[in-house]
């Protein structure tokens, strides 16, 4: 099959962001033809202007819906797209120029329906996005949450870069109303139709995700109210990784009230962990300030993401609450 690729990017209120990541298409090299399909979610900040600025350098398309969620705009831009095979991006995000060509050269070579690819911090980055970026990749915080990056049948991809069929989008429907969640759903339900995934370590995006810690502390405690969710949905994808954050901060706190008692060894446990995460992460920055930014950001992914998971599973699993009802804000209404 002679693949032809589409990108497909939902925007909401981000034209600057948008503008970066169409400068990186300028660049990209590969020897696939390819179509960027833009989707304006209901923003009140339009990218329109931008997206006109380039129509003489890409083959690009926009479109303009009513707000209704980035899952529901991706299915929108896949149903208008012209290729066959949907690579999604993120609008946060930009691409290295060999990053096509590392999606031909692995698909040419192991070809499947869906892969992933990972996340970087750019040079350009601001030392909290860097040290944000750091907490969420790194195997020693929960970044292989995700499946192990060898293995083809148990990796989730994430929609911020992520690459789908167009024969799979049709047999799966595309993303559901949750978010955030709404892609591994999308990969679980792929599974059970007997499609396979997997991460493509080359094809990296840089992405800048949350730049304050309150977005960031927003963003990883859906991410722990969703996971529940997600695990009543599809029991056979239970997995005790996902209790980490949780046990990680309910053993911090006991290890604090422990020091009343004079027993200051389970601190002093958690006191060696954060020195091995801060010379892991000077390793990977080559910076002191982002490597102690780095302790903070693990801090608040652990407490938020550990948080959202345990009220979700007393919610979901112990009270039996409809998700839905109980968490409206995780769903968008269908349109």
């Amino acid at each position: 099959m002679q693949l032809q690729f589409s990108f497909i990017i939902p925007v909401y209120n981000r034209p600057d962001e948008t503008q970066e990541l169409l400068q990186s298409f300028e660049v990209l090299q590969g020897n696939t033809p390819f179509e960027i399909v833009i989707v304006e979610d209901g923003s009140t900040i339009s990218s329109k202007k931008v997206v006109d600025a380039f129509r003489d350098k890409l083959e690009i398309s926009y479109f303009f819906k009513e707000n209704s969620g980035p899952g529901d705009s991706r299915n929108f831009g896949m149903q208008k797209a012209k290729g066959n095979y949907f690579i999604i991006l993120d609008s946060d995000c930009i691409l290295p120029k060999n990053y096509l060509l590392e999606v031909e050269k692995s698909l040419e070579k192991n070809y499947v329906d869906c892969f992933g690819g990972p996340d970087a911090a750019h040079n350009s980055f601001t030392n909290l996005q860097k040290a944000i970026n750091f907490s969420m990749t790194s195997f020693i915080t929960t970044g292989g949450i995700r499946g192990h990056k060898n293995s083809v049948d148990t990796f989730q991809p994430r929609s911020f870069n992520m690459g789908l069929s167009k024969e799979a989008f049709i047999a799966s429907k595309g993303f559901g109303r949750i978010h955030p969640g709404e892609d591994p759903d999308l990969s679980i339900r792929l599974w059970n139709l007997g499609y396979k995934t997997k991460l493509i370590p080359e094809a990296f995006v840089y992405h800048k995700r949350r730049i304050s810690w309150s977005k960031f502390y927003k963003q990883v405690h859906k991410f722990g109210l969703v996971r529940p969710i997600l695990n009543k949905w599809h029991p056979s994808t239970k997995k005790i990784t996902y209790w980490f954050p949780t046990i990680f901060c309910m053993g911090f706190i006991m290890s604090l009230i422990l020091t009343f008692f004079n027993f200051k060894w389970g601190l002093v446990g958690y006191m060696l962990y954060f020195v091995v995460a801060f010379i892991f992460a000077l390793l990977n920055t080559k910076s002191i300030g982002v490597s102690m930014l780095s302790l903070m950001a693990i801090m608040i992914q652990f407490f938020g993401y550990g948080y959202g998971f345990l009220k979700s599973t007393f919610a979901v699993s112990i009270l039996n609450k409809k998700p839905e009802i109980y968490f409206p804000k995780l769903f968008f209404k269908s349109k």
